[in-house]
Order: C-alpha cells, then sequence, then structure tokens
C-alpha cells in the first residue's frame, strides 16, 4: 500500500541538505543565538524579495499578528492597547491565532462570513457592514481595521479591500500565513496593506524547524515600535517605554529559513503544477467541489482543499486513509462558535453559513512540492473510485 503524506518534511531536508547544514555550522562557529546576523540577513533578503522597505523577524507567525496590532495601536492611539470598543473585522474560516491576536491586542474582533469559491472574506459583507443602518450599530463601537487572511495561499479581493479601507480610514494587516510569495496582480502578498503578517511553522511554503514569523511594512514609525515591543518594549531593554514581548526570532530559526529561502519559488511551483494535476484529473468528478482561482491572484497552493458534498466529508477522508493517503481538515470549527471568542468578546455579523458550511466539508489533500506525479494520480485515482461507488 502506497504511503503519502500530506508533507514530508524529511524528502524536503534531504533535497536542500547542503545547504541547511552549512547554515547551521555557520551559527555554531560564531555562537551569536540571540539576534545574530542571519536574522538581519533574513529581514533583508526578504524585504528585496517582497519589494518593501521594511522585514522584521519575529518568534512566530502568531506573534507577528499580535505586534502588529499593538504597535498600530500605540501609533494610532496614542496607548499600549485598542479599547474594546474598537473592531477590528475579519474572517470566521481561519485559523484561531487570527481572531485570538485582536484580542490580545485588546480589540474586539468582528467575524464576517466567507466568498464560497476562494473562502476569503466576503467583500460583499465587508462592505455592507462597514455600510449597515447606524441603528444597527452601538455608539460606543468603532472599526478601525481589517485582518484579511490570504488563505490556503490565495490572496484576497486586495483592490477592493483597501478601497473600502481608504474610504473608512482602516488599517490593513495582512495574514500572510499561508501565502508566502503569493501575489494579487504585481504586488506581492503581505506589501499592500499597512502591514504583513508571515509563519514560519515548519508546514507553511517558507517554513523553518521551529517556530517563526515576520513582519513587512513600509512605514517607518511601525517599524520603529515592532522593533522596540519585540526586546521587552524598549530600544534599551533596561529602560523600557510599553508593554513589550520576549518575541525576538531566533538566530538559528532564521539561518534555516534564509538556507531554504533560496528554494521558495522553485517550491511554489512545484505546488501549482500539483494543483495543476489535481485540478485536471478530478475535474466533473460528481460530489466534490474543486478549489477555485482567482484571476488577478497568483496563487502558491499551500493547501489544496476541496469541498466533499452531502456529509461525506468524515467517510471520505477515512476511505482515504485506509489506501495511505494522508487529510487534513482546515478547519473543523468556526471561530465564532469557539469558547474563547464568546462572552460577548467578539461580533458576528450575518449568519456566517459559508463559513459554518465549509467547516463542515472541507478537505486539503496532499501537495508536497517534491511529490511524485503518480503519486498524485493515486490520490486522484481513489477519490474519483470512492466518488463512483456512491
Amino acid at each position: 500500500m502506497k504511503s503519502i503524506q500530506m508533507l514530508d518534511l524529511k524528502l524536503e531536508y534531504d533535497h536542500m541538505k547542503k545547504d541547511i547544514d552549512e547554515a547551521i555550522r555557520t551559527c555554531l562557529n560564531h555562537q551569536r543565538w540571540i539576534l545574530g546576523p542571519e536574522v538581519r540577513g533574513l529581514e533583508e533578503r526578504i524585504a528585496d524579495y517582497l519589494g518593501v522597505k521594511h522585514c522584521i523577524g519575529i518568534c512566530s507567525g502568531t506573534e507577528s499578528l499580535v505586534l502588529s496590532l499593538r504597535a498600530l495601536a500605540i501609533k494610532l492611539k496614542g496607548q499600549e492597547f485598542f479599547d474594546k470598543t474598537d473592531e477590528i473585522i475579519t474572517t470566521s474560516f481561519t485559523f484561531t491565532a487570527t481572531g485570538d491576536a485582536i484580542l490580545r491586542a485588546g480589540a474586539t474582533p468582528v467575524f464576517i462570513d466567507i466568498d464560497p469559491e476562494s473562502y476569503n472574506i466576503d467583500i460583499a459583507h465587508l462592505g455592507e457592514y462597514l455600510n449597515q443602518n447606524s441603528e444597527l450599530r452601538t455608539q460606543n463601537s468603532k472599526v478601525v481595521g481589517i485582518v484579511p487572511v490570504h488563505l490556503y495561499g490565495q490572496s484576497c479581493d486586495m483592490d477592493n479591500i483597501m478601497k473600502i479601507a481608504e474610504e473608512h480610514d482602516l488599517f490593513v494587516v495582512e495574514d500572510v500565513a499561508q501565502a508566502f510569495g503569493g501575489a494579487w496582480k504585481d504586488k506581492k502578498l503581505g506589501t499592500i496593506g499597512t502591514t504583513g503578517s508571515f509563519s514560519f511553522f515548519p508546514s507553511k511554503n517558507l517554513g523553518g524547524f521551529g517556530d517563526g514569523g515576520m513582519i513587512s511594512t513600509d512605514d517607518d514609525r511601525t517599524m520603529e515600535l515592532v522593533r522596540m515591543l519585540l526586546r521587552h518594549g524598549g530600544k534599551d531593554k533596561y529602560n523600557v517605554e510599553h508593554i513589550g514581548y520576549n518575541a525576538r526570532l531566533d538566530t538559528l530559526q532564521a539561518a534555516i529559513v534564509l538556507a531554504k529561502f533560496k528554494y521558495i519559488d522553485e517550491f511554489n511551483v512545484g505546488r501549482r503544477k500539483i494543483a495543476e494535476t489535481y485540478n485536471e484529473g478530478l475535474k466533473g468528478t460528481e460530489g466534490i467541489v474543486l478549489p477555485a482561482s482567482l484571476p488577478d491572484a497568483f496563487h502558491v497552493s499551500h493547501q489544496y482543499t476541496i469541498r466533499v458534498l452531502h456529509g461525506k466529508r468524515d467517510d471520505m477522508q477515512s476511505s482515504l486513509k485506509d489506501k495511505g493517503i494522508s487529510t487534513m481538515i482546515y478547519y473543523p470549527y468556526p471561530l465564532h462558535k469557539m469558547k474563547v471568542f464568546g462572552n460577548g468578546r467578539s461580533k458576528s455579523f450575518g449568519s456566517l453559513e459559508q463559513s459554518e458550511t465549509a467547516t463542515e466539508s472541507v478537505l486539503s489533500l496532499p501537495i508536497e512540492p517534491l511529490q511524485q506525479q503518480d503519486a498524485t494520480l493515486y490520490v486522484i485515482d481513489c477519490i474519483k473510485e470512492y466518488c463512483n461507488n456512491l
């Protein structure tokens, strides 16, 4: 029986072993484990790649969201945290960290439904919430920002999001955790909004051997504040100005990500080719819906996620497991139904029906960038066999 993993990190390591081993040896020789030269090297390399003025290494993707929002609270409001009456709009169909970061920055997350084709925030609903009749809103609340999530590696409709943000004087923090290298038209994701937030978690398109993240921005003041917050809150760690964090990107993780960086475009191309093979092989298969790709988005296929109809998702997943095929459900619960966002900590707009439907039907297939064609075709055959036997 074949065994096909969602992601084969050992295979990837073998592919770039020489570069990674040399990067680690260099760190062992210089022994500068905290904010060593690799951290600044990675920041400069990614800033150049993205075409952005500043990149700041952070200890995780989650903390990159938190520090982005904390820096904006200080810059825009002159206070350490947002107020509970400050609302930040995001999607309910994402990883917990997106909404949790908003809570940790002091604001109230407002969950908006997704577009069922892209799985990203529904632009129409976003506009409706911001333009709704004043009677539907409390006098004490004010929307201050938007956190769009480029889910599964596909860009949100950034033209319309930025237009809406400008009309309502809102900041935009792009959650690019799953979309490193992705683009909207000719702009790399993470460079369009006020800041971009990246994750180097091992499973990401550009991942380390542990946690890591990065913030991108063109704004000097935001960069300055983030650099203070990540080092306990001050330019001088012995005389701090703000409530800070120990959120530095580890030198060793920076070295590993820097070594892997030379492969990012090659691997993103590999992921896209696998997605194309899935699209061609599964086209017209009854009982599933294939992922859509927006014409203006450069999709980096962090995940290839189908929708399984008629309540058969879990049964299909079990069937594929029996055939040696690993799959994942991203995500089984919408944020608005999680306990952490209850008790008045968040708001929801509309029924969020599409988000709830997605949690019950999505299934992500193996998309290891070094995955061989016969493995991809085997997955396709097993899915078609399952659907034909329904």
